[in-house]
């Protein structure tokens, strides 16, 4: 995230901040994972969103009073003989060239600073992100607060930030595409090797490699891949089995890049043809995915998008013998048919709220699926769609998904 970006997102949430009131954002840390080994670090997205960086431990203060802003970051101090085993550590220069931040002192110094401001002025309200993440500071934080400060009002100010986060400038879709593309790679690299006798996971290693190859952060979440059966299963994740000859193969997947995220699902047929019952569920899928990208505009609630996908998905259920009534669709399809990407693979957008209308800068996913135990078929296509002001982007639309596609390129591939 360039500068100007954390800049305008920490104006952005300004408005919503009730004078005399002081903010109050962690950075985390990655949790302890065994011996002396961490968890792999990503930063509280809250953080990461109004400040650019991506360092353990830092920590960002607003204090608006008097309709005066002042902002301060507080840094980790550099080190020189733990830098000899972890490499350099952000100097106050750089912290303030990256986020526009330009009062930057180090961590030890924060609550001398809290406890000053408290004491020179007037502050009324707190704002701290206390979602339930692991190691989230701002939930000790906040239990202080309480405990010592109990005539100031706690606010959670992800509530704020989730909301604004909804709609994404320029900058985020960018990167939501670059990882679009990267994740593209990684899925002709798939498509390229998928053959009968590989296991679920060497087929997934090709992914792996593409992902790190084009630069990418890291897969944005586990990597479903479900052969036969197996890809009935949703969140089947244990790619343990073997591929075999006359079956489906169906891979949920995505990359961050700068922390953005692309989810993708394809699902194509092991020996690169499919049989002609697999065709005819995979088109009636497609068929819905199809239908639902260009069923998004500006003014389209959640619960529309939900309710006219299962009811498209129940007909082609009918269609395909599966069922007589449209009630009895849930043996088939049962997840919802999208949900809001970016910072989070299930990103923020309050989705359970029904009457949320979709607004232009929203990124969503569009995923019918349908699940056959019986046949062993499991068919789900994603895409990744962008809300414009006159409808939708498709913006995973380089990907291919037709039938006729997939089979000449998984021939082409094994000339």
């Amino acid at each position: 995230m360039n500068k100007e970006l954390a800049v305008k997102n920490r104006s952005k949430l300004v408005p919503y901040i009730k004078d005399n009131s002081i903010v109050v954002v962690f950075a985390g840390k990655a949790p302890h994972r065994s011996a002396d080994q961490a968890y792999p670090y990503t930063p509280i997205r809250s953080f990461y969103y109004l400040t650019g960086l991506d360092r353990e431990e830092f920590i960002l203060a607003i204090l608006k009073y008097n309709d005066k802003v002042k902002e301060h970051l507080f840094i980790t101090k550099p080190d020189p003989d733990i830098e000899k085993w972890i490499g350099i550590r952000l100097r106050a220069d750089e912290a303030r060239e990256l986020s526009g931040i330009e009062n930057v002192s180090y961590v030890e110094d924060f609550f001398g600073f809290f406890n000053q401001a408290l004491s020179n002025h007037y502050f009324e309200n707190i704002y701290i992100d206390m979602e339930n993440y692991p190691n989230n500071p701002g939930l000790n934080f906040a239990q202080e607060i309480q405990k010592n400060h109990p005539y100031l009002t706690i606010y959670n100010v992800k509530q704020i930030i989730d909301d604004l986060r909804t709609i994404k400038e320029k900058e985020e879709v960018d990167n939501i595409r670059k990882a679009i593309e990267i994740t593209n790679k990684g899925i002709q690299a798939i498509m390229k090797h998928c053959r009968p006798g590989l296991y679920e996971k060497q087929l997934e290693a090709y992914f792996d490699f593409e992902v790190k190859y084009n630069m990418a952060d890291c897969t944005s979440f586990k990597t479903i891949m479900a052969s036969g059966k197996n890809a009935t299963i949703l969140h089947y994740e244990e790619n343990n089995h073997v591929l075999e000859d006359g079956k489906l193969v169906l891979f949920d997947l995505g990359v961050e890049y700068k922390h953005y995220c692309s989810d993708i699902t394809r699902t194509i047929p092991i020996n690169g043809k499919f049989t002609p019952r697999q065709r005819e569920v995979y088109e009636a899928v497609l068929r819905v995915n199809e239908a639902m990208i260009n069923f998004i505009k500006p003014g389209v609630t959640y619960g529309e998008f939900l309710d006219t996908a299962k009811d498209m998905l129940a007909e082609e259920c009918i269609k395909l013998g599966l069922i007589t009534d449209k009630k009895d669709v849930g043996k088939y399809y049962y997840h919802g048919i999208g949900h809001f990407l970016g910072l989070d693979v299930h990103d923020v957008g309050r989705r359970e709220f029904r009457e949320r209308v979709f607004e232009p800068g929203m990124v969503l996913t569009v995923e019918p699926g349908l699940y056959i135990a019986e046949e062993e078929i499991g068919v789900r296509i994603e895409d990744d769609v962008l809300v414009t002001e006159t409808g939708c982007e498709n913006l995973s639309k380089d990907i291919i998904k037709s039938v006729d596609e997939i089979e000449e390129f998984m021939r082409q591939s094994r000339a």
